[in-house]
């Protein structure tokens, strides 16, 4: 059985969502990462990255970063169906789950949600806060255009639409606006059945946009 390294609240319960997408069974060790609990030495000689998520495969080995779990998910379970067809869709899906976890997410959410790890003083800590939201304001505007009228980013549910779901989520959970049809996305989200048992399986609940 797959091992599942995650933290309540974290990038991770996009990669639970698709682990319940897939229907594989798998086991999930839950971290509190305020009190540091991915940093205790059996987790750094598993993950030396000490970062969720990790996942531990079939044959023993570990995998992490989401947008590698992502596409390694989608290869080995493919009557999930959770990746477009073709080379081009898949460089597609690829380059917009960088783009939401390189930019959206460390840029524009990090800075968001843990300013105080950037400067010890208010006044910077704010400062930061500002140019976090500025980011997201730009991601979320590049994401809606991708999106567009579509129920799902790439027409058909993928794990890109996974990843925006965590950033949703934290969008909701500190009160920014999103385009409308990526709050309709969210909710759209919402109502997936993988959505509600990873959510469950997490402990979290998610207000709807």
């Amino acid at each position: 059985m797959m091992q599942f390294y995650t933290s309540p609240g974290s990038c991770a319960v996009g990669t639970r969502i698709l682990l319940e997408e897939t229907g594989a069974e798998y086991q999930a060790h839950r971290f509190n990462l305020g009190a540091k609990e991915h940093l205790n030495d059996d987790y750094k000689k598993l993950n030396p990255k000490a970062k969720v998520p990790a996942l531990v495969r079939p044959d023993g080995s570990v995998l992490t970063e989401t947008q590698a779990i992502a596409f390694w998910l989608a290869d080995a379970f493919p009557e999930a169906a959770l990746l477009p067809e073709g080379a081009e869709g898949r460089l597609r899906v690829m380059e917009l789950l960088d783009y939401m976890v390189g930019s959206v997410h460390m840029r524009g959410f990090t800075f968001v949600i843990v300013p105080h790890k950037f400067g010890p003083t208010p006044e910077f800590q704010e400062q930061i806060k500002a140019h976090g939201k500025a980011q997201i304001a730009i991601g979320f505007g590049n994401i809606s255009e991708v999106l567009g009228d579509k129920d799902y980013l790439f027409g058909a549910f993928s794990v890109a639409d996974a990843v925006l779901f965590y950033m949703t989520r934290w969008a909701v959970m500190v009160g920014l606006d999103m385009p409308a049809n990526i709050a309709a996305h969210h909710n759209r989200m919402l109502d997936r059945p993988a959505t509600q048992r990873a959510l469950k399986g997490e402990g979290i609940e998610v207000g709807r946009a």
